[in-house]
């Protein structure tokens, strides 16, 4: 039952989400218009056909539907976009120090950002003159979430494929809602990278291959998260700098983060004190149930314990003139 008695036009509908949006905490709303990204498609099959997506093989599965949201929610007319901020810091300098991607530092953005985007979608459903069917996604389905947050004027995608915005730098979470409701639309904005190439040239296994191309075979969030090898390969596993679950290197390079980053006020995000500023050696032997003691309810989880131990154990080799007794 919708709050209103008198039709919801496209702008007002629009407006309404927004301020919803800001009031769960999001830092920014966009909206595009739901159709094929055939460009995208292009690029995507492109990078598939090239090996790029490591094994990924999830990737490979279902494009057409990755790519059209109507072959999602049938009759979609909008994709809504939210943006959500973690940033809380930066991992030490110091490469003898484990090293944990800040989007990890806390608890599972799953567990908090899930919960507002659905929150935001009841609430199109209440407002909404009309029948509404959508569906909404966290990183959790096939949707290109980036590529539609560019398309929604949230930001532009940078030259380490990571989604930039002018005000904010790329600390942020993506949400997204597709609906079959109209709204009125955004522009995207233009790119803003110009010819910078820090993130290229800072990048320490060379994994961006070329501007806006990532090889996810040589980059290091892939390899300590994703991959499920028992080792890490060289020459990536000489060049891991104490990272042993994601790198943000990319993103600590950039201009547009030094000048524009601000820490979240959601405190969820913040580091656990007890995996801080820890030496590598400090984790080899790390217990299974001080693993779990120590990332209950966190995303590290998804790289398991064995991965875990395999990235220190990889990390700490090169550390190490002596050698590490592995």
């Amino acid at each position: 039952m919708a709050y209103f008695n008198t039709i919801v036009n496209p702008y007002s509908l629009r407006k309404l989400l927004e301020e919803k949006a800001a009031e769960l905490g999001f830092l920014e709303f966009g909206v595009a218009k739901a159709e094929a990204l055939d460009e995208e498609a292009w690029r995507l099959r492109e990078y598939l056909d090239l090996g790029y997506h490591a094994s990924m093989e999830w990737m490979a599965r279902k494009v057409q539907r990755r790519t059209n949201p109507r072959e999602v929610v049938t009759g979609a007319q909008s994709v809504i976009m939210v943006s959500y901020n973690y940033y809380t810091g930066r991992a030490p300098e110091d490469n003898n120090k484990a090293k944990i991607s800040n989007y990890a530092w806390g608890d599972d953005y799953h567990d908090i950002v899930t919960p507002k985007v659905r929150e935001l979608e009841a609430y199109l459903r209440d407002i909404a003159e009309t029948e509404v069917n959508s569906r909404s996604y966290v990183d959790t389905g096939p949707i290109m979430e980036k590529a539609w947050a560019a398309r929604a004027g949230i930001g532009w995608i940078g030259k380490h494929t990571n989604l930039i915005h002018r005000d904010h730098g790329s600390w942020f979470f993506l949400g997204a809602i597709i609906a079959n409701v109209k709204l009125e639309y955004d522009a995207p904005i233009p790119d803003y990278c110009g010819s910078c190439q820090k993130c290229i040239e800072a990048c320490p296994t060379d994994a961006i291959v070329e501007e806006y191309v990532l090889d996810s075979n040589k980059c290091l969030s892939f390899l300590t998260i994703e991959n499920r090898v028992d080792t890490i390969p060289e020459p990536e596993a000489s060049n891991m700098e104490g990272w042993i679950y994601g790198c943000d290197i990319c993103q600590n390079v950039c201009p547009w983060n030094n000048s524009f980053e601000h820490a979240t006020d959601d405190p969820h995000f913040e580091a656990r004190e007890v995996n801080v500023n820890r030496d590598l050696k400090d984790w080899l032997g790390l217990s299974v149930h001080e693993y779990r003691e120590r990332f209950r309810n966190s995303p590290v989880k998804r790289a398991k314990y064995e991965g875990i131990q395999r990235n220190v154990r990889a990390a700490l080799g090169h550390q190490n003139e002596e050698g590490a007794d592995l």
